[in-house]
C-alpha cells in the first residue's frame, strides 16, 4: 500500500446527539440538581449527574470542551436519552471525508477498527489499522443550539452560541498502539497529519507512543509537509510532552479558540485585534512552529514569516468548515458554491485589517481570513475544526502537487 497522503493517528465512532430543553430539564429534575451545582468543573466525569452538570456549564457559556469520563455505560445511557446518528469521527477521519468529498484520496491511521467504520468510510479513504480485532468505544458528542433554554431550580440556563461537547471513554485511543507499517507507509507519503494524542491517560504509554513514532517519522521524506492539530487533552498536564516532540518536525501547528485561550489562561476578546493580536504572538512565542495557525467561528489567522503563502489554505479550511456548519455531512457543489458566494462578515472583515495591520507594527507576520456570514437555524457544530484541517490541507495539497511530481 502506498498513500501520498497519511492521515493518524486514532479515529472513533461518535454518538452525535442534539440536545433539547425537555430532554435536559427531565435530567436535572430525576439528578436533583441545583443552579449551585454548575459552579462545579470536575476533570474526570463519574456519573450521568456528574455528565449533565458539565453539559449545563458549557451550555451556559456557549463553550466547547472534550473530557473523560470514567464509565462508558455512562455515556450510552445519556445517549439513548435524545435521538442520536452513528458517525465515524476524530480529525483525521473527518479531514479524511473532506478530503474525499473534494476528489483526493489519503490513508488513515486507525487503533480501532469495526463495521462502521468498514461501512461508512468513502471509497477514496484507505486506511491501516493497529487493532488486531474488532472494537467499538463511542464518544458521545452533544450539540446545542444558540438560545436553547434549561430549567435549573429558579434560574433559566440560555446557550448564547451554539456548540458541541466531546465525552469519551475510549481505551483504544487511550493506548494509542501504532501499526508497524506506519513507517513505511510515511516513506512513500508527502503529507502527514497528526492528531489524537490528546486521549491519553498514561504519562509512561505518552513517551512510548511519542518514541514511537519518531522512529516512524525517521522515514517521511525531508520535503513532506507535517500538519497537527491539537484538542483539549484528558490529562492538560500531558500537552506540553506532546508539542515539543511535535514541534522538531512538524510545519503548521493547528488550534481553534478555545484550545487558544486553554494555553494562555484567560479568555480572549476575538473580534478585537489588538487583543488577539497580543494573544498570538504570546502563542507563537509558547508554540514556536514555522507556522502556527488558528481557527475560530468569526475568522482565521496564521503566524510566522511563511504565513502569507497560507492564505488560500485558511480560505479552504474555513469554507468547508462552514459548508458543514450550514448543511452538514451532505451538500451539494451547488451549495458549496452558495456558501462560498456569501457576503463575509463585517466586523470579521475590519478586524482582519485591523489584526494585520496591528501585527505588522509589532513585528509580527500575521495574516488572516474573515468568515462569512452564516444565517442557519440548526446549524452543525461537530466536526467543524477537523473539517477545517481538511480544507486546510486539501489546498496544501494542490499548491504544492506539481512540486511533488517533480
Amino acid at each position: 500500500m502506498t498513500s501520498r497522503v497519511v492521515l493518524g493517528l486514532g479515529g472513533c465512532v461518535d454518538y452525535e446527539v442534539r440536545l433539547t430543553s425537555v430532554g435536559l430539564e427531565r435530567l436535572v429534575v430525576t439528578h436533583g440538581i441545583t443552579a449551585g451545582d454548575l459552579s462545579l468543573r470536575p476533570s474526570v466525569i463519574e456519573d450521568e449527574r456528574g455528565l449533565v452538570v458539565s453539559v449545563l456549564t458549557y451550555l451556559r457559556e456557549g463553550r466547547g470542551g472534550e473530557h473523560f469520563v470514567a464509565s462508558a455505560a455512562v455515556l450510552e445511557e445519556f445517549a439513548a436519552r435524545f435521538p442520536r446518528e452513528i458517525a465515524l469521527g476524530g480529525t483525521s477521519v473527518r479531514a479524511g471525508f473532506t478530503l474525499d468529498r473534494l476528489g483526493l484520496a489519503s490513508t488513515l491511521h486507525l487503533v480501532t477498527l469495526n463495521e462502521h467504520f468498514r461501512r461508512l468510510l468513502p471509497a477514496r479513504v484507505d486506511y491501516v489499522s493497529s487493532s488486531s480485532q474488532d472494537s467499538v468505544y463511542p464518544h458521545l458528542i452533544t450539540q446545542f443550539d444558540a438560545g436553547l433554554r434549561v430549567r435549573v431550580g429558579d434560574v433559566e440556563v440560555v446557550a448564547p452560541s451554539a456548540n458541541r461537547l466531546i465525552y469519551v471513554n475510549d481505551p483504544a485511543n487511550e493506548e494509542l498502539v501504532l501499526a508497524g507499517e506506519l513507517g513505511a507507509l510515511l516513506g512513500q507519503s508527502r503529507l502527514f497529519l497528526v492528531s489524537g494524542f490528546n486521549a491519553m491517560r498514561s504519562a509512561a504509554l505518552l513517551a512510548e507512543r511519542l518514541a514511537d513514532l519518531r522512529q516512524h517519522l525517521v522515514q517521511l521524506p525531508r520535503e513532506a509537509f507535517v500538519y497537527y492539530e491539537d484538542a483539549a487533552f484528558h490529562e492538560p498536564e500531558f500537552r506540553a510532552a506532546v508539542r515539543e516532540s511535535v514541534l522538531e518536525r512538524v510545519d503548521v501547528y493547528g488550534l481553534n479558540e478555545d484550545e487558544m485561550q486553554h494555553y494562555l489562561g484567560r479568555p480572549v476578546d476575538l473580534l478585537s485585534a489588538p487583543e488577539v493580536c497580543a494573544a498570538l504572538r504570546e502563542l507563537h512565542a509558547l508554540i514556536p512552529a514555522p507556522v502556527l495557525v488558528v481557527h475560530t467561528k468569526f475568522w482565521s489567522a496564521a503566524v510566522g514569516v511563511s504565513a502569507p503563502s497560507y492564505r488560500q489554505a485558511l480560505d479552504a479550511g474555513m469554507l468547508m468548515a462552514s459548508v458543514r456548519y450550514v448543511h452538514g455531512d451532505s451538500f451539494t457543489d451547488e451549495q458549496m458554491d452558495a456558501v462560498a458566494g456569501l457576503p463575509r462578515r463585517a466586523e470579521s472583515v475590519s478586524f482582519v485589517g485591523e489584526l494585520e495591520a496591528t501585527a505588522a507594527l509589532s513585528g509580527a507576520v500575521v495574516r488572516a481570513r474573515p468568515g462569512w456570514v452564516l444565517d442557519v437555524d440548526v446549524p452543525t457544530t461537530v466536526g467543524l475544526g477537523d473539517t477545517f484541517v481538511g480544507g486546510f490541507l486539501s489546498a496544501v495539497l494542490r499548491e504544492r502537487a506539481e512540486q511533488w511530481t517533480s
